[in-house]
């Protein structure tokens, strides 16, 4: 199975986009603070699901779309930081990708799971 072809991390690809884009709007000395944070977050989700599709078996994937889950919530509450500290306002298209990405990343572990 290759991983560009599933929907889970196409959509995983556009939240990272829609990630870097936000956080260019926060103030310089987050560079290395909060927007690095959610930009390595947000890498990460595409990235273990493609480590997750090219191991052997789907026990393994799965363990690997469980750290996607983790690397999701992890930039779920980052974001909620960051509209707290008002470093921007509040994102619908972000939100909505979060929440998508994350029923993708779900659906996808349970189909692994009952296959």
């Amino acid at each position: 199975m290759d991983h560009k072809d599933l929907d889970v991390w196409k959509r995983s690809m556009d939240l990272v986009q829609l990630i870097y884009e936000y956080t260019k709007l926060f103030p310089k000395e987050e560079m290395y603070g909060l927007t690095s944070q959610m930009r390595r977050a947000a890498v990460s989700i595409p990235s273990n699901i493609a480590e997750g599709a090219a191991r052997k078996g789907d026990k393994e994937f799965i363990q690997f779309l469980m750290l996607s889950l983790g690397s999701l919530s992890e930039l779920e509450t980052q974001y909620l930081i960051s509209i707290r500290l008002k470093f921007s306002n509040n994102n619908e298209n972000l939100e909505e990708t979060m929440v998508e990405t994350k029923k993708l990343l779900l659906g996808f572990r349970n189909y692994l799971v009952n296959k």
